[in-house]
């Protein structure tokens, strides 16, 4: 089942300089909601606050209903949660079924030396593992490469096997960071496609930050805009591309004028 996601007066500090502040909003069940702002609008920390890999100075965050903020990666998996990143981490010299595999062994049965044995009960668990990746790779419109080495594949197709391996966590709420940057035209419309009938199939509810507007209009129910780590607004698409505040903190104060 699709997981909530809520963000209350979330505030990040490096030092002296505020990063995050006071950034709150909700993502319901099922939905697709872009993170957009300019560059150091603080978009990557913030979802980096929400998977893990920062701890919040303050302000809360809840998968659900439980209280999330500050917990590990691992932690965060059992709750649901998988992410992307913007630049894939592949085995490059291993077959692109095994990098799907590669991520999921944390819902594996047993001990590291129960796999290191190779004992019967951990070989059929990962039959089962190596199948569902096979099917994921269909949904991802990669079975075609299973065997290929991953370095044989080019940038955009490692987006895709990338997304395959989180989806294979099962989760209940996806990170997709910069998912579309490097793709092709053509990619990027059997992307959206593809995000959108994961969510409609899975059950999955969907947060993405992303700079390539089409896609942001083309795939999100609505967007959480920030600027300088603070929330400017949120809404859909259309409503933030039409925005004066947005605008500005895109073009500047003189676009905003024109628009408005």
């Amino acid at each position: 089942m699709a997981a909530r996601l809520t963000l209350h007066d979330v505030n990040l500090h490096f030092g002296g300089i505020t990063v995050l502040k006071d950034v709150g909003f909700a993502v319901e069940p099922g939905e697709i909601v872009g993170l957009v702002g300019p560059n150091g609008a603080g978009k990557t920390s913030l979802f980096n606050c929400i998977s893990g890999h920062y701890k919040p100075s303050s302000g809360s965050i809840l998968i659900d209903d439980e209280e999330v903020s500050g917990a590990p990666p691992a932690t965060l998996a059992r709750h649901g949660l998988a992410r992307t990143f913007q630049h894939p981490a592949l085995q490059l010299h291993a077959s692109v079924l095994d990098n799907v595999v590669l991520g999921s062994h944390a819902r594996l049965p047993g001990t590291p030396l129960s796999w290191a044995l190779r004992l019967p009960g951990t070989s059929r668990a990962e039959r089962a593992m190596r199948a569902e990746a096979l099917d994921l790779l269909d949904r991802v419109d990669l079975r075609w490469a299973a065997t290929h080495h991953a370095d044989e594949l080019s940038h955009g197709l490692h987006k895709s096997v990338e997304l395959a391996r989180a989806l294979l966590m099962r989760p209940r709420l996806l990170l997709l960071d910069e998912p579309a940057a490097g793709l092709s035209h053509g990619e990027v419309g059997r992307f959206i496609e593809t995000v959108r009938r994961i969510r409609d199939e899975q059950d999955v509810t969907i947060v993405v930050v992303e700079h390539h507007m089409g896609v942001i209009s083309a795939v999100t129910d609505r967007v959480v805009v920030l600027d300088h780590g603070r929330k400017l607004m949120e809404g859909t698409a259309a409503e933030a591309q039409k925005d004066p505040r947005v605008i500005e903190a895109y073009l500047g104060k003189d676009a905003a004028d024109d628009a408005a």
